[in-house]
């Protein structure tokens, strides 16, 4: 009975297990297909060309930097990464909060929004410096810079998201004499959280870069910092591998949103309107 039955029992657990590891290489395969491809590649041309290392190392010099300075890279890496999840949470938190504020009273939307918009057309690396003038050396210049480079997409995709619920919804809930704030709370904002979400993915990449110029306009830690000071020593291959260890660190954080995302809304990846949703 135990033989009999231990089969039905275990199928379907392989079988969902084969399936995810399935969709995972049919959705990220032909990616790392390509990079692997790109490496070999670039290996190959630097060996043949015989490139100095100071010009442009080979991945396998830029390895055998990120291993022979493992303590100073790994020390580099967590002082950026504290930067951007620091700075990426307040620049979510004041997204958040703008957008909603933007959303509820017309006469301020009408009077912030297109000054939040002239506002990113003023290159926030020219700012990095003046906010080290006016905050000091710490992390306050740094979380800055990183607010001002993520919260944008935030904000305007919160108040897309929340303008763009279907008014019968609303209809529906003044027939039930609900409140303002119930309104917001049950309809409008979990029908906004796939355009909030959009826009907190698209901050998440940019945090790490945020971090990286903040570092650049006056630090004395952080992977920012340990590529100028490799870059004065022309030690290129450290300078490849600081890059890299910041590209990890913002592919992380992408994916990290991306898992938050399907947790906290699974309807908006299954079959069904997110107003709909939001309602139940």
């Amino acid at each position: 009975m135990l033989n009999a039955e231990t089969p039905a029992v275990q199928g379907p657990r392989w079988g969902l297990g084969r399936t995810r590891v399935s969709n995972l290489v049919k959705s990220y395969g032909p990616a790392a297909v390509l990079v692997v491809i790109a490496i070999a590649v670039w290996e190959t041309s630097i060996r043949v060309l015989d490139v100095p290392t100071y010009l442009w190392p080979a991945p396998s010099v830029i390895v055998q930097s990120m291993s022979e300075e493992t303590d100073v890279l790994s020390s580099a890496t967590w002082v950026t990464l504290k930067e951007v999840l620091l700075g990426f949470a307040i620049a979510i938190t004041a997204g958040l909060l703008i957008g909603t504020v933007l959303h509820v009273s017309r006469t301020i939307r009408r009077a912030v929004y297109p000054i939040l918009i002239a506002s990113q057309s003023v290159p926030t690396v020219v700012l990095a410096p003046v906010l080290v003038l006016l905050m000091g050396f710490g992390i306050g210049p740094k979380l800055a810079v990183i607010g001002l480079f993520t919260f944008f997409p935030i904000v305007v995709n919160t108040v897309d998201g929340l303008g763009s619920v279907d008014r019968d919804y609303i209809r529906m809930m003044l027939t039930l004499d609900a409140s303002r704030w119930s309104i917001f709370r049950r309809v409008e904002f979990p029908a906004a959280l796939p355009l909030v979400f959009s826009g907190i993915r698209i901050g998440a990449t940019y945090a790490a870069i945020g971090a990286v110029f903040g570092e650049w306009a006056g630090s004395d830690a952080g992977l920012g910092y340990e590529m100028l000071q490799a870059q004065g020593r022309l030690d290129t291959p450290q300078v490849f591998a600081a890059v890299i260890l910041v590209t990890v660190i913002a592919v992380c954080l992408f994916a990290f949103v991306s898992i938050v995302e399907r947790l906290a809304i699974p309807w908006a990846h299954g079959n069904g309107t997110a107003g709909g949703k939001a309602m139940e």
